[in-house]
């Protein structure tokens, strides 16, 4: 697929990886729709991507991706405003401070409605269209920490295996449609949601993580690590037995 002039949706579009992303959208002449609850982050996005363009191509739409009933409604409301729809970003996570010894139901529960159960609410039905469509990118924002059960963020990690799951039965369901559904696998990216944390690889940039991820929508990639030699590393770290990985500490 080109991007070039492709209608768009970015959910979790106000920060980081989802705002850059929305950025680089537009620069490639695609309308998009801002979808995130922090609607004064959204405007300020919106407003730069339309100045910068001379043109309105940003729409906000704020939401919470918890209120997964809103959902549907939001979709049809962005179809019908942008006069269809090509591509949808799930971007939105979170991913709070763990102490070593912390088990808090309260912050799991929390990543789980977020992390998870979000995409399903919002790609659920962007896959009932897409197959009635024939065509479409559906794209999540997984994470490399979805490939091992590490000791540091055990639910993170979990929600990130099971977005990967779910993206993958996509895949293997909507293949037939012609729709391409496509994961991408951040290694450690300098935004607010890993700000202050202790990073043991060089960590790569929404930037340069946007620039990826259109890439990976244009090529047909089903599985994308960004930067790309976290498919090493994690190539590597995947063959580690569990007592190894049980002594290691991030």
């Amino acid at each position: 697929m080109n991007i070039s002039g492709k209608k768009c949706l970015v959910i979790g579009a106000s920060s980081g990886i989802g705002a850059e992303l929305s950025r680089q959208l537009a620069s490639h002449g695609c309308p998009v729709a801002l979808v995130s609850r922090r609607e004064d982050q959204l405007n300020s996005l919106a407003d730069d991507i339309n100045r910068i363009a001379g043109r309105n191509l940003a729409r906000v739409y704020p939401a919470d991706v918890t209120d997964y009933a809103a959902a549907p409604k939001i979709l049809q409301q962005v179809i019908g405003e942008l006069g269809g729809l090509d591509v949808v970003v799930y971007s939105s996570g979170t991913m709070p401070k763990v102490g070593a010894d912390e088990y808090n139901t309260e912050k799991d529960i929390g990543m789980v409605e977020v992390n998870l159960l979000g995409a399903i609410a919002w790609l659920n039905p962007v896959a009932e269209r897409f197959a009635k469509t024939k065509s479409g990118v559906i794209v999540g924002i997984g994470s490399v920490a979805g490939d091992r059960g590490r000791r540091g963020m055990p639910v993170y990690n979990t929600t990130k295996a099971a977005l990967e799951t779910y993206l993958e039965a996509l895949r293997n369901r909507l293949g037939q449609y012609g729709v391409q559904v496509t994961t991408i696998k951040p290694g450690f990216i300098r935004t607010p949601m890993t700000e202050g944390l202790s990073i043991p690889l060089p960590a790569g940039t929404p930037e340069k993580t946007a620039a990826d991820i259109i890439a990976a929508i244009e090529s047909g990639a089903g599985v994308t690590y960004t930067p790309g030699f976290w498919r090493y590393v994690m190539t590597l770290i995947k063959l580690l037995p569990s007592p190894v990985m049980q002594k290691l500490s991030f």
